[in-house]
């Protein structure tokens, strides 16, 4: 048995192909950015609890990385979940993400797990899954 302490998951990061549009996405979820971060080379936001999430253009990337490209096929880089403070709020959050024209990949249902589940994409098609604990 190792006495080294396990790491601690610090940040999230994401490869953005439109940090514009990245930035407009995650700032309806409540996520605050700092002014003027659309223009920024790598952005990064404290959520609640003290994890963070990094936004890293796919320029910035390949600058340092430059045999480095984006999975192929149109997936995902990663997927995300914001629980929601109960179904109806996961129902609005939903309705306002789609309203504002992104992609609505699972309406909200009730999940035999005992969820309010949905899922949105992020501009760069990354599942987002909204979810709050039903009554």
């Amino acid at each position: 048995m190792s006495t080294t302490p396990a790491p601690e998951l610090h940040s999230i990061g994401l490869v953005v192909s439109d940090l514009a549009a990245t930035l407009t996405f995650y700032r309806r979820l409540g996520i605050e950015f700092p002014e003027g971060s659309e223009d920024q080379p790598h952005v990064e936001a404290v959520l609640p609890g003290g994890l963070r999430l990094l936004l890293d253009p796919e320029s910035t990337v390949r600058s340092f990385h430059p045999s480095w490209r984006p999975p192929a096929g149109g997936s995902g880089r990663v997927g995300l979940a914001f629980r929601c403070t109960g179904p109806e709020h996961v129902d609005a959050v939903y309705e306002d993400l789609v309203g504002a024209g992104y992609h609505g990949e699972l309406k909200p249902w009730d999940a035999f797990w005992g969820q309010r589940y949905a899922v949105v994409h992020d501009p760069d098609g990354n599942g987002v899954d909204l979810f709050a604990p039903l009554a």
